[in-house]
């Protein structure tokens, strides 16, 4: 990867999130999403990079840019993987709801699973739980696992999960072990980095998600050191077709955190656009605009920055103040 690439992937995400923040609250998921996109393929295409999107907006019919195979950068750089997600939680933005974020990421060519739009079943783990989780094992053996690992009480850990129906038998079987429970409403990669990253008080995120989020999701926790595995969940036989159409033949297998988002060269990035436990959202102060984000590298290299723009975009940010942590 390019020396500053990170930096550059952060106007990205600047970009998106800009865009989309005067729609907070509103209602309108469709046109917030749409804003998004628009900034953020417009600042991709200003980078010197050669990418193929291979978790995006959809299928090319469906989506007039950011569609999966799409060709983007201005670049000669060897071509790469990328992974965006303008708005993570639309529901959440169109609600004012928090932890909505605009995320990407990259990776070399051929090492981000080129996920179907369906549902996966996932489950994340921090580094001190590395190697003792098991997809296929029970959420009690999993969260007892994880407790002894980080040397916790099991009434000490703390489970991310989706509040969906479909999670109604996962949230009782957690909460009769005695571990806490954090219900979210939507956007499960903040959660899943959450799980991964220390000092956050969340130990494991668990249940069925968006699949392209999953991937995502990998590529963050594998560059923090953490441990995701997941497994495909169709519930059509179109989406099975879709799987196949990709590549993906065994839908049972399990999905190891290198088989979502595998090399040695990957970077993470996200802006918040609400504020959450991750990152604070897109603030107004008069004629200034400040953004938080979030740089991840591999080997567990990590910044924070907030950025003041004036309020007129992007391309008139004058200060940036970057905390590595």
């Amino acid at each position: 990867m390019k020396r500053g690439l990170c930096f550059e992937l952060v106007r990205v995400t600047e970009a998106a999130a800009l865009a989309v923040a005067p729609w907070r609250g509103k209602g309108e998921k469709e046109q917030a999403d749409q804003a998004a996109v628009d900034a953020m393929r417009k600042a991709l295409n200003s980078i010197d990079i050669t990418a193929e999107v291979v978790i995006g907006e959809g299928e090319k019919d469906k989506a007039p840019m950011l569609y999966i195979g799409e060709q983007i950068g201005c670049g000669l750089s060897p071509k790469l993987d990328i992974a965006v997600d303008p708005v993570e939680g639309t529901s959440l933005v169109a609600n004012g709801y928090p932890n909505a974020l605009s995320v990407i990421a990259l990776a070399e060519e051929g090492r981000l699973l080129k996920a179907p739009d369906m549902y996966m079943k996932k489950i994340v783990v921090g580094k001190k739980g590395k190697g003792k989780i098991d997809l296929q094992s029970s959420p009690t053996q999993n969260i007892k696992n994880t407790a002894a690992a980080c040397g916790k009480a099991v009434s000490d850990i703390t489970v991310v999960v989706l509040n969906r129906p479909r999670h109604q038998e996962l949230i009782r079987e957690i909460r009769e072990t005695g571990a806490r429970i954090k219900l979210i409403p939507d956007g499960d990669v903040a959660g899943g980095i959450a799980a991964a990253l220390d000092g956050t008080g969340i130990n494991l995120l668990m249940g069925i998600g968006g699949a392209p989020e999953g991937v995502l999701t990998a590529t963050a926790v594998k560059c923090l050191g953490g441990e995701m595995q997941a497994q495909l969940y169709p519930v059509h036989d179109y989406e099975r077709q879709q799987a196949k159409k990709m590549g993906i033949n065994d839908l049972s297998r399990v999905l190891m955190t290198d088989d979502l988002a595998g090399g040695s060269n990957l970077v993470f990035a996200a802006t918040g656009i609400t504020t959450g436990e991750l990152l604070d959202g897109v603030m107004y102060n008069g004629s200034q605009v400040i953004t938080h984000s979030l740089i991840i590298e591999n080997n567990n290299k990590i910044r924070k920055l907030a950025s003041t723009h004036l309020n007129k975009g992007l391309d008139s940010c004058f200060c940036q103040k970057v905390i590595n942590i």
